[in-house]
């Protein structure tokens, strides 16, 4: 009787050896695409997604705005998510760089050119700032020349009776407030002023920004100026209020943030 014994073949563990070594380099292949392409898109896609979420935000925080000057309400408090960056108020009164607004009239400063402050998000990813500053939205990029401004403020200009009507909102703090991840940013309605000015026949008002030189949104508020107001321009970054006879209505209102 002839018998046949079964013999062992090499080549089986060598094929799957080859197997698992193609499939462990495919994996590694697609992890390696996923890191070098997929995964920053995804940061992209994340940092404008915070951001487009802080512009919703800013506007949230106008309103408020407009509730504790222009309605007289004493407080407000709105929570947030203050994600891929930081969420900073500058005091009025002790920003190293501060941002002002001037009315000129004849050569004379009829109000006072004196920080307003600001809150600032500042998203180092997007490299992008956003500001709620004097009562509007402003928006621009850190790496590049130019500002927008994302929603105006309350000024007026009322051709019929040559009125201007100005509001100029500030932010008090006891000490430098800065936020990132979930906060909330609460403030209290402080000190407010009203004042009329006339402006005899012949006198000649202009208006003006100066900027932050570390965050210039001059393109932004001398835009708002030129098209939002209709304002002509007399100089570089100086544009015509009214000429008199006229008036100048100047609201001040100082909004303490108690937190953020």
């Amino acid at each position: 009787m002839y018998s046949s014994k079964g013999s062992s073949r090499s080549d089986a563990g060598v094929s799957e050896a080859i197997g698992f070594v193609i499939i462990f380099t495919i994996i590694i292949t697609g992890i390696g695409l996923v890191t070098l392409y997929g995964y920053p898109v995804l940061l992209q896609q994340q940092s404008t997604a915070n951001v487009q979420v802080m512009e919703k935000n800013m506007i949230v925080l106008q309103n408020d705005l407009k509730g504790l000057s222009y309605n007289m309400d004493p407080y407000s408090e709105t929570s947030m998510n203050i994600g891929g960056g930081t969420l900073t108020v500058y005091n009025a009164s002790y920003s190293l760089s501060p941002a002002t607004f001037k009315v000129i009239c004849n050569g004379i400063t009829v109000i006072p050119s004196n920080s307003t402050g600001k809150m600032q998000y500042q998203s180092v990813d997007a490299q992008t700032n956003i500001a709620l500053e004097n009562g509007a939205v402003v928006m621009r990029m850190t790496t590049i020349n130019g500002s927008s401004m994302l929603a105006a403020p309350r000024w007026f200009y009322d051709s019929t009776t040559n009125t201007a009507a100005l509001y100029l909102i500030s932010f008090n703090t006891t000490s430098l407030i800065s936020r990132s991840g979930i906060g909330t940013v609460s403030m209290a309605r402080g000190y407010s002023n009203y004042s009329s000015i006339q402006v005899p026949q012949g006198t000649v008002c202009t208006v003006s920004y100066t900027p932050d030189p570390t965050s210039d949104y001059s393109v932004a508020w001398n835009t708002y100026f030129s098209n939002g107001m209709g304002l002509a321009q007399s100089s570089p970054g100086v544009y015509t209020l009214l000429t008199g006879p006229g008036q100048i209505v100047v609201y001040q209102d100082q909004i303490n943030v108690l937190s953020v």
